[in-house]
């Protein structure tokens, strides 16, 4: 599939013009076409309505809303033309038949990528406890999914420890395509753990985890619950730039992607893209999105990604 992007308005804020001007060619491209996050609850079918059409839509998988729920909605995204990304949390997985049925499922749907995480159940409900357990079983049974993709986590985890995820890091590259890290606010504490990695021998390309222009008491909820504690408190210190980033009550990511972006594409840090949580409110992230890139209809409208055939899944 070919993509033509629409022009940008003539009658754009000159701010707007400016801040696409200003992002190098590789980050452009990178927020042209980044990857979308939604959650699989009530309302998540027309909030994806509002994204491009052929997006890459990413969609989770919790232990509150189960395995299904991700299926079902990633079936019907794949009908409308949009490129699915359905997670598969391991601790949700009850045994080889039920990995089959999801591995089936997904072919029948013509979906050529998966991120597979250990998932947060306290318990898992079958064999695998975590999310390289999860690859080897789906290594030995074989399947065509094409890319698959895994976490990644640049503040640690609240369960786990530092070497212990390096280590899954290094033990899931021969099964995995790509690496998404979780949201991290602070740039210099994720370029410096993508050194670091690289270092250690990780060499996955990377799709930066951001926070869409969202909600910003939620986002801290969240944070806060997902254990990046470290970087919502340099968020907190950031006065300087912090009040540009509030619209309206709600945080939007500029910083982030300004500070990152002359280093996506290059062969030191290895990013290859942008992966816009968007805690189902998409309209708000897709708005910010389209402005950063300078477009005219910022009010929601579906142009910027125009694909000249069907989208592909």
């Amino acid at each position: 599939m070919r993509w033509e992007m629409a022009e940008p308005s003539r009658d754009r804020a000159e701010i707007s013009r400016g801040a696409y001007a200003r992002l190098p060619e590789a980050a452009r491209s990178a927020l042209e076409r980044p990857r979308f996050e939604v959650v699989p609850i009530k309302g998540a079918l027309e909030q994806a309505s509002r994204l491009p059409s052929g997006a890459e839509v990413s969609i989770t998988c919790s232990p509150t809303l189960g395995i299904e729920n991700t299926l079902a909605l990633a079936e019907k995204l794949s009908d409308q033309g949009f490129r699915v990304v359905p997670h598969v949390s391991a601790r949700l997985v009850t045994g080889e038949d039920h990995l089959k049925e999801i591995l089936r499922r997904l072919d029948d749907s013509r979906l050529s990528d998966v991120f597979v995480v250990g998932g947060d159940s306290k318990e898992p409900a079958g064999p695998f406890t975590n999310g390289l357990e999860l690859l080897r079983a789906m290594s030995q049974l074989g399947h065509g999914i094409q890319r698959v993709g895994i976490p990644a986590y640049p503040e640690g985890h609240p369960l786990v420890g530092e070497k212990e995820l390096t280590r899954a890091l290094l033990d899931k590259q021969e099964f995995a395509s790509y690496m998404v890290t979780q949201i991290c606010f602070d740039p210099e504490v994720l370029l410096g753990w993508l050194r670091d990695i690289r270092r250690r021998g990780v060499e996955l390309p990377a799709y930066i985890g951001l926070p869409g222009a969202v909600d910003r008491g939620k986002l801290l909820r969240i944070s806060l619950k997902i254990g990046i504690g470290e970087s919502v408190r340099y968020l907190r210190k950031q006065h300087g730039w912090m009040s540009r980033l509030m619209l309206h009550g709600g945080y939007s990511p500029d910083h982030l992607v300004k500070t990152l972006s002359p280093h996506v594409g290059d062969t030191v840090y290895r990013i290859q893209g942008f992966h816009l949580n968007t805690f189902n409110q998409v309209e708000s992230t897709e708005r910010w999105r389209r402005e950063m890139l300078g477009y005219s209809d910022v009010e929601g409208g579906q142009e910027g990604l125009r694909p000249t055939q069907g989208g592909h899944r």
